[in-house]
Formats: structure tokens, sequence, C-alpha cells
């Protein structure tokens, strides 16, 4: 499954997704884009949990457009950033699922590191 269009190579299909972390970031700074990742975690969390379960994404898919997603797929979503194995994300792991999935800010950080 692409985790950044949403579809898996079976479906025949894709979704355009225009990556916004990196115009986030310029905008709103390094701690901006931190607090706007917490707010999407809290949107896709279940409250119960802490954590984005499988039923909270699949619950909260359409607030994301992700609504047309199977249920294998919403699961592949889970397991990319499920660092820690026990089948959940944490806030972590979703905001490092997200700055992961994001190409554009990661080689615009690397070139960052890289300049010293």
């Amino acid at each position: 499954m692409c985790i950044r269009c949403g579809m898996g190579a079976d479906t025949g299909y894709s979704v355009q997704f225009e990556d916004f972390l990196p115009s986030m970031a310029r905008k709103l700074g390094v701690e901006g884009l931190i607090q706007e990742l917490c707010k999407g975690f809290q949107l896709l969390m279940d409250p119960r949990a802490g954590k984005i379960t499988f039923q909270s994404l699949k619950r909260n898919a359409s607030k994301l457009g992700l609504g047309e997603l199977r249920d294998e797929e919403l699961q592949e979503m889970l397991r990319e950033g499920d660092v820690d194995g026990d089948g959940a994300l944490d806030q972590m792991e979703f905001c490092i699922l997200m700055v992961r999935l994001s190409p554009e800010l990661m080689q615009e950080e690397s070139y960052r590191v890289f300049e010293c």
C-alpha cells in the first residue's frame, strides 16, 4: 500500500496527495507544526486508549478524506507507524510517521543537518 496516496497498488487508481507539511513548517515554525500534528493526533485517537487504534482510525478516516479505504489499507497505515508493536499509534509514533511521510520536509531537514 502506498501510504502517501492511501491506495494499494492493486486498486488500479491513485489519489493525488499534496505534501502540506513543508509549507506548514515554513509558515508555523517547528513549534507550530508540532502543535498542529498534536491536534491531528487528538482528532484521530481513541480517547479511552489515548492512542490511534484501528477502530478510531476507521471511524475518523472520512474526516481526512480517507473514507473509501478498505480495512486492510487502514491496518497497513497503522503498521507503518507502529514502532512499539502494540497495534496502535501513540502521539510520538504519529508525529514521526507524519514527518517521515513528508519527503520534501525530510529532504529540507537533511540539508540543514549537513550544512554545518
